[in-house]
């Protein structure tokens, strides 16, 4: 049955919620890591071509955006500061900055978006169910 979802063991589960979070955060699929995670910028396909998983589900909602604005303006500020400090006028430091911010941002939250989505998943928030590997010694 195609959408039946594979079971954890016949794909390749992360082994932790770090390698959860690199498989979305390069726009790949949490859970098996073979098929693309958004079918448009920042629009999550609606099951993976590989394993079946629903991310239909997801609800990242604004939190990548926050945290982009968050990591973007930390990487920024010292830039302002020595520019302003250095004798670099304010509109110019404005001129100059305002573009790279944005273009940051726009950059990081694809990728942004796909590590909360893996992060939701793996500790199953929302209507993610949680799953791991069994170990060979658990019954």
């Amino acid at each position: 049955m195609p959408s039946q979802r594979l079971s954890p063991e016949l794909i390749e589960l992360p082994s932790g919620w770090l390698p959860a979070l690199w498989r979305g955060a390069k726009c790949r699929c949490p859970r098996c890591g073979e098929a693309p995670l958004f079918r448009a910028w920042l629009k999550p396909v609606n099951r993976c071509g590989h394993c079946q998983q629903d991310w239909s589900l997801q609800q990242a909602d604004d939190f990548p955006a926050y945290i982009g604005i968050f990591v973007v303006g930390h990487l920024l500020a010292p830039v302002v500061i020595a520019m302003i400090s250095g004798g670099v006028s304010a509109l110019l430091t404005l001129t100059i900055l305002l573009p790279v911010a944005v273009v940051m941002l726009l950059a990081m939250l694809q990728p942004t978006k796909g590590a909360v989505i893996a992060f939701l998943w793996w500790h199953g928030i929302g209507a993610f169910k949680q799953e791991r590997r069994k170990d060979a010694g658990e019954p």
